[in-house]
């Protein structure tokens, strides 16, 4: 079967700088840091303080509160970047086949608050007494089960959890999907919600978050001084379709989706491989997969954590992945505003890459002071660029050595 041509044409977002895409959108041009100390939780007794959490967001007002109470976070901030998604593609239901409509929505690590909550609940009155919504609460795979069942989509109904690559992943497996026949529209895209004492506790034994107090100097990718990860909450949701689909009802389309690479490291499970083999493979397999040469991309949205390895490995990557073209590249890392929103960034990350192209403007890497001579790359420091581009990468790297990428067109018909 001749493969076809996807395309965006809904996009929503939940995030630290912003509860919908426009919002979003408009703190990324601005450098706004969305890096805060926690209010969730007391973090009195704990090392880490700052987290980039979503603000100012009623979840009841938006989803009704008698459904909210049976959802995780996660799923609640999946659903309203999907409802937001859903509505600007202009998709209506009635008038498809939705046998040819499905989701792949991905989590990290799916309902962790709701597993705290029960836990205690469990060890101080018996484990019988915990929620009986707690399974289908904690499930990583809920908040593709609740689209499906919103939309009614009865295509396939996924979740891909590969860590930090879980929304990347989970856009280019459905690209492939509609691209290679087997759906007419994919609702994609991945939510994470992890800002809870034990996760935080968690990450912070192993030493992959920074404990820096000073927002403005805790997510600083490539930089020198860079200590490690700052939690982000989130969720990015794309809506993808065949292209003579979105044609024929007249979508407006936001970029064109045209290349797509997986792999793994298969070297350790939390440390990136050293000499940045992975991340290689797969910026080469999107651009083979898309046909376009190296010099042909303008910009990479980085995975950029900043965690000391995964900086100095990304840059490696790049440089091997590019050869002379790498020092033509503008490289940005949009988690200097958001934070690291694990099984969501990439799919936020997407929306931001996809608006890139779209509005020609490039994305600050914010914070930016000190540079490392192991990170040699144009990371577009602290102050975006009015620049049009046509091709640009999105990049996520996992624990577990998952390394993905999109490759993104700017929309032209």
């Amino acid at each position: 079967m001749k493969k076809r041509r996807v395309v965006i044409t809904g996009m929503g977002a939940v995030t630290p700088i912003g509860n919908t895409v426009t919002d979003s959108w408009a703190s990324v041009k601005a450098g706004r840091c969305g890096i805060e100390p926690i209010t969730r939780y007391d973090t009195s007794a704990m090392k880490v303080k700052l987290a980039g959490e979503v603000k100012n967001l009623d979840v009841d007002a938006i989803l009704g509160k008698r459904e909210t109470r049976k959802m995780d976070r996660f799923t609640q901030l999946a659903l309203i970047a999907s409802d937001e998604a859903f509505a600007n593609s202009g998709l209506q239901p009635e008038q498809e086949d939705l046998s040819r409509c499905g989701v792949l929505f991905a989590s990290g690590i799916g309902g962790f608050e709701t597993t705290e909550i029960n836990y205690a609940r469990g060890a101080a009155k018996g484990y019988d007494s915990v929620s009986p919504f707690f399974i289908p609460m904690a499930i990583s795979n809920i908040a593709a089960g609740q689209m499906a069942i919103r939309y009614g989509f009865r295509g396939m109904c996924s979740c891909v959890v590969t860590a930090c690559a879980s929304g990347t992943n989970a856009i280019g497996d459905a690209f492939r999907h509609i691209r290679d026949g087997y759906a007419e529209v994919m609702l994609c895209g991945g939510a994470e919600a992890t800002i809870t004492p034990l996760a935080m506790g968690g990450f912070t034994s192993m030493k992959a978050l920074t404990e820096s107090k000073d927002p403005l100097r805790a997510s600083i990718p490539f930089d020198r001084e860079r200590s490690g990860f700052v939690m982000g909450e989130g969720a990015g949701a794309l809506v993808l379709e065949a292209y003579e689909h979105a044609c024929k009802r007249g979508a407006k389309i936001f970029a064109e989706v045209v290349g797509y690479g997986a792999s793994c490291d298969a070297y350790h499970i939390t440390a990136p491989e050293p000499a940045g083999v992975g991340g290689t493979a797969c910026m080469t397999q999107a651009m083979s997969d898309a046909g376009v040469t190296p010099e042909q991309v303008d910009y990479i949205n980085a995975h950029g954590t900043p965690t000391p390895m995964n900086d100095r490995g990304e840059t490696l990557a790049i440089h091997q992945a590019f050869g002379n073209h790498a020092a033509k590249l503008m490289v940005s890392s949009t988690k200097s505003m958001t934070g690291h929103l694990l099984g969501a960034a990439g799919a936020v990350e997407a929306v931001l890459t996809a608006l890139s192209l779209q509005e020609g403007y490039i994305p600050a890497t914010i914070g930016y002071q000190m540079p490392d001579p192991d990170c040699d790359l144009d990371i577009v420091p602290n102050q975006g660029r009015e620049q049009a581009i046509q091709y640009a990468l999105s990049n996520s790297l996992g624990f577990g050595g998952h390394n993905a990428a999109l490759l993104l067109k700017r929309w032209e018909e």
